[in-house]
């Protein structure tokens, strides 16, 4: 019997680039409205959680527990991947997709009608945390199925392209989340934003799920799934497999996916904390500094995609990691010299250079995993590394806070996140399936 572990369609059918964009533009969309989602939390953590929801006149004590809620979310997310990977690997991308984008908008509408910690008391933080663990399950099934179905259509020799387009979704949901604050803040007087203009990103994610799931519906089952439920070599039990078979996959795929997860909230939400509690900064000044780096991201991404397709997205991971390492000091020199170009360059710097590693993530994660278990695979790698990158402003808050509110261990741990996706980048060609035509 032939080898069925690294069974890919491509090798039975051509798969065209028109396809491949369209799949890809569909999963772009989808984890559009995921991380638009997810991140409206991560800002709100930073300007409103820790003021409405937890009661404590220490304010480090309650941005401390406002991004332990955060972070006890991301905990949830390898729960997530296990449940819906397996779903994806037996019952298909396509179907478990579609679960996935509904749960995520659903719950993010009822945390924007949450009451406050002032109208119900304790029970106020307790149903934040219930809906942040509820949300973190589905994103955990989320981008892995999203980045698998595009992969999955896309010509082995050019995966990496095409593997950077669901990726595209992060930056495109932090300006509409941001610039859905942004300019709640410029509408509503302070006192009107933390009594309800928060709350209208929030409730926006309905409307824009009816859309997101109007246009998922309109995407076809990846043809790699198809091909192995035709030849009954659906794999019945993923979780016992990928654990038993691809732990060490595991474990690299997290490495990878670190800085571009981890290093993106330290930027994001931690430095707008940073910037607005301790600094002094308007939170304006820090939402459009992370709307600027957003968009600069776009571009960086694409290139990643280009790069990764040229010279092996390992390389990318590689040389990526050890830009973000040099750049770390320097953005936060930027970013806490008190004039607002310096502040916002410094966020975009910092971003640009960790996006690298992040747009060619997707590529090396799917190469690390057989078409049998890749969804779960997947899920296992990527949302290990959302699970420890949801403390990373935990993190930094307390060893800032240690340091007399000094920023020099913020920038220290993202050269430690940098350095440790770089080594993925060393160690994932080792252990990536052997797919034909397929560059590192």
């Amino acid at each position: 019997m032939a080898q069925t572990t690294n069974l890919e369609v491509g090798a039975a059918r051509t798969l065209t680039d028109k396809e491949a964009m369209k799949v890809s533009v569909g999963a772009l969309i989808g984890t559009a409205m995921e991380w638009y989602d997810f991140f409206l939390f991560s800002a709100a953590a930073a300007l409103v959680f820790n003021v409405q929801y937890f009661s404590n006149e220490n304010a480090t004590a309650a941005a401390l527990a406002s991004f332990a809620t955060f972070g006890v979310g991301l905990v949830a997310r390898p729960i997530g991947g296990m449940i819906f990977g397996s779903m994806g690997d037996k019952i298909g991308r396509r179907k478990t997709l579609m679960v996935t984008i509904v749960g995520i908008g659903v719950i993010t509408g009822l945390i924007g009608a949450l009451p406050t910690y002032a109208a119900i008391g304790i029970a106020a933080p307790v149903l934040l945390v219930l809906l942040r663990i509820a949300q973190g399950l589905f994103v955990g099934g989320e981008w892995s199925g999203a980045m698998t179905i595009v992969v999955e259509n896309a010509p082995l020799e050019r995966r990496a392209r095409y593997a950077a387009f669901p990726q595209i979704g992060s930056p495109i949901g932090t300006i509409l989340s941001s610039g859905g604050f942004f300019i709640m803040t410029l509408i509503f007087s302070q006192e009107n934003f933390d009594s309800f203009g928060w709350r209208i990103p929030f409730l926006a994610a309905i409307p824009m799920l009816l859309v997101a799931v109007y246009i998922r519906s309109k995407l076809d089952e990846s043809p790699v799934f198809a091909e192995l439920l035709e030849r009954g070599q659906v794999e019945k039990t993923p979780i016992r497999t990928t654990l038993s078979e691809s732990w060490r996959q595991i474990f690299i795929g997290m490495a990878a996916a670190l800085l571009g997860v981890g290093g993106f909230y330290l930027v994001t939400a931690f430095v707008v904390y940073y910037g607005v509690s301790i600094l002094g900064y308007s939170s304006q000044l820090m939402l459009l500094g992370g709307m600027v780096a957003a968009v600069v991201e776009i571009p960086v991404l694409i290139l990643g995609g280009r790069l990764g397709e040229r010279f092996g997205a390992s390389r990318v991971i590689l040389y990526g990691g050890i830009g973000s390492a040099v750049a770390a000091v320097p953005s936060f020199l930027l970013i806490t010299s008190g004039t607002p170009v310096l502040v916002i360059l410094g966020m975009t710097l910092a971003v640009a250079t960790l996006s690298l590693p992040y747009a060619a993530n997707g590529t090396i994660l799917t190469g690390l995993f057989p078409a049998r278990t890749r969804y779960t695979g997947v899920g296992f790698a990527q949302n290990t590394a959302g699970m420890v990158s949801g403390f990373i402003p935990l993190a930094a808050t307390g060893m800032v806070a240690a340091a007399a509110d000094h920023w020099w261990p913020a920038a220290a741990l993202l050269v430690g996140l940098s350095l440790f996706t770089a080594a993925a980048g060393i160690l994932a060609p080792r252990l990536s399936v052997d797919l034909p035509g397929f560059k590192h």
